[in-house]
């Protein structure tokens, strides 16, 4: 979104707190306004605060080349605060004087261009996109084409929702009148007729189908080699074999096959997250769906995304979850509360949410619930052999050895291991623990006691050491991260 906002505007307000200073999205920030080579005003915010430090942002900045007047550079800086309105007419006249400088002008007369900046659907007006008007001026009946779809302008809005009859350029307006919903980001052209709009639209459609079937050939060309490849190898493994021993060795492979099939589908439905995304605007799902490309955990869980839009929670989403038995997540959309007890009938999590970072958080979540517990060993007692022995016991010699608890201490009822220079060489559990010749369950650091294994063929060796743990299943995590 920051990207897109920088390729349409003329210039760069770059918003910092005065008090968190330079940001991982300020630098994001700044780097999509030098590619897009828009010139910056600094707006400081927070400078009513009492830990504010406008100066040590400044010389943060340095570091990003973006340096202010007051350091000898070209960026103005301007002292705000959005809670008092403090400066805010002098940052308004900051950007103005910017722009008269560089002599920005825009066209008026002409055929209208211009970007779409968000897209939504409202329940009473239908598709409606926000836009930035780049040349002309739009007027009501104006035909627009804008990506994979056209409007005839029906009613337009400025930035207060107040109605308007015409838009200028640089004038941010909403229009409503669009057939299909277009994407953030999209440009705006008019053109003079509706068949002339739809012919375009039908056009740029044609293209992408055909751009699809080109990567379908493709995928399909890649796997008819595969399976090309697959079948030259079956017949070098059974060339050679008679028929009859060909047909029992597929027979037996092919019962085996069966046999894992079950255990297959339930261990791949437990390794993927089927899940549906929709939001209020185009930019916001564009944005999750940015950060759900970064997914380089499918090695762990499967993230599988089965469909997206915007507009809040059907029953068709509810119906499509239930099938492919996964989640539906919300971006500041409502899930009506007869949807929500459809979905509860049928099992299916709705998760809504007003920040993406909690949505991405809460998808963190999801996904480490999908993988499988880890067992960690936690240490209880550690105790190093001092002597070895044997003991009869019937008819049968014992190995013992006689050890001393240097730290924790040895429960009889935990797990043990047998540690030799360094390596594991036994795991299991004790026969017998004794202090002096009575049966006891807990030595204690610093106490000696006889000890044997339910493995009569392990030999102790002076210096070994005995360690006393216990298991415990730990919630595992996943390893993605999206990088905030």
């Amino acid at each position: 979104m920051r990207a897109r906002g920088a390729q349409v505007t003329d210039i760069v307000i770059l918003v910092v707190a005065a008090d968190d200073g330079v940001m991982k999205q300020t630098v994001e920030s700044i780097q999509h306004a030098k590619d897009a080579q828009v010139p910056i005003v600094l707006a400081i915010n927070k400078c009513d605060k009492a830990e504010a430090d406008p100066e040590k942002v400044k010389k943060e900045l340095l570091a990003y080349d973006v340096v202010c007047e007051d350091y000898g550079g070209d960026v103005q800086a301007v002292h705000v605060s959005a809670l008092t309105g403090d400066n805010l007419m002098a940052l308004a006249e900051a950007t103005v004087t910017l722009a008269e400088m560089l002599e920005l002008k825009a066209d008026p007369t002409g055929l209208v261009e211009g970007t779409v900046i968000e897209s939504f659907t409202d329940k009473g007006r239908g598709p409606v996109t926000t836009a930035i008007i780049q040349r002309g001026t739009l007027r009501k009946g104006s035909i627009l084409v804008a990506g994979k779809s056209w409007a005839k302008v029906r009613l337009m809005f400025d930035e207060n929702g107040k109605t308007i009859n015409e838009a200028c350029p640089s004038m941010p307006v909403g229009i409503i009148g669009w057939r299909d919903l277009p994407s953030a980001g999209d440009e705006i052209l008019e053109v003079e007729s509706e068949p002339r709009a739809r012919e375009v639209v039908d056009w740029r459609k044609y293209e992408q189908e055909q751009e699809k079937n080109k990567e379908d050939l493709k995928m399909i060309e890649e796997k008819r080699k595969e399976h090309q490849e697959a079948h030259r190898k079956a017949r070098e493994k059974y060339g050679t074999l008679h028929w009859k021993e060909r047909s029992f060795i597929k027979y037996q492979e092919k019962k085996k096959q069966k046999l894992l099939k079950p255990k297959e589908k339930a261990e791949r439905d437990s390794n993927v997250l089927p899940i549906i995304i929709k939001g209020d605007v185009d930019g916001s799902v564009e944005a999750i769906l940015n950060i759900m490309d970064t997914y380089d955990a499918s090695h762990e869980c499967e993230l599988e995304l089965i469909h997206f839009g915007v507009g809040d929670i059907s029953e068709n989403d509810v119906n499509l979850a239930e099938t492919f038995h996964g989640v539906i997540y919300g971006f500041n959309v409502n899930a009506g509360n007869v949807i929500q007890q459809s979905a509860a009938k049928k099992g299916v999590k709705i998760k809504l949410h007003k920040i993406i970072y909690h949505l991405i958080e809460d998808l963190q979540g999801e996904l480490s619930s999908r993988l499988p517990c880890t067992v960690e060993e936690h240490v209880v007692g550690e105790a190093s052999i001092l002597a070895t022995f044997s003991v009869t016991e019937g008819k049968k010699k014992v190995p013992v050895a006689g050890c001393r608890v240097q730290k924790g201490q040895l429960e009889k009822p935990k797990k043990f291991k047998l540690i030799r220079n360094g390596h594991v060489i036994w795991k299991g559990s004790l026969t017998s623990l004794k202090h002096h010749k009575d049966d006891i369950s807990i030595i204690k650091t610093g106490m000696d006691c006889g000890l044997s294994l339910d493995d009569e063929k392990i030999e102790f060796i002076v210096g070994d050491e005995i360690v006393c743990y216990e298991e415990k299943e730990v919630l595992a995590k996943t390893s993605w991260d999206p990088g905030f």
